[in-house]
């Protein structure tokens, strides 16, 4: 059955009254590209919603990590692993701009300074709200800490699942990617590089 006539008139009064926004439009002309008709009643403000929604995911590209960490690094005498894990990861695929998930897990090893605990789940998010590559940003992760506090050593495991394999491609929905990050006594002590990933696997 042909698809109605788009509600041309509709439309562009619409667009004239938002006024022109060049992802609204490429998001409008997308929709047509699939079949779609932009002007009918359901579809007529997904332009500005996905638009909204696509800057949010990826407003990592507008975020200073000096600024979000603002100093927030104290002098400690610890010398023992610090770790944050199961911290929540939601980013989009470089390759299909679909959605991967998972759970990132942080340790480190302090010389001097430690990070306050609650900036690390906001670095991971400063990274994870870009276009990337899973092994890209488990990278990101563990060499902007070894910068900000020079600590022994980082390691940085992430866990997810990626929708361009569950949705498409091979479609194996219980299929988990993992990336590991280890610099330091991470990567150069065996010792504490398995003391890392046994307490990431504990899950009690």
């Amino acid at each position: 059955m042909p698809m109605k006539a788009e509600r041309l008139t509709t439309l562009s009064d619409l667009e004239k009254a938002a006024g022109s926004d060049p992802l609204e439009d490429a998001i409008r002309e997308v929709l047509r590209q699939v079949g779609e008709a932009p002007g009918r009643e359901g579809l007529i403000k997904t332009p500005r919603r996905a638009a909204q929604s696509l800057k949010f995911l990826t407003s990592g590209y507008t975020q200073d990590v000096d600024e979000l960490l603002n100093g927030a690094f104290y002098e400690v005498a610890y010398e023992e692993m610090v770790i944050v894990k199961d911290i929540e990861v939601f980013s989009l695929c470089e390759h299909h701009l679909l959605p991967f998930f998972g759970r990132c897990h942080i340790g480190y090893i302090p010389s001097k300074k430690v990070i306050g605990l609650s900036k690390i789940p906001r670095l991971v998010e400063v990274f994870a709200r870009r276009l990337q590559l899973q092994e890209r940003l488990t990278n990101q992760i563990a060499e902007t800490i070894m910068e900000k506090i020079n600590p022994r050593g980082v390691g940085v495991v992430i866990e997810a699942r990626h929708l361009c394999m569950i949705m498409r491609g091979v479609e194996k929905q219980n299929s988990v990617a993992v990336t590991s990050g280890m610099l330091g006594v991470f990567r150069d002590e065996q010792k504490t590089r398995e003391e890392f990933l046994s307490l990431v696997r504990s899950r009690t």
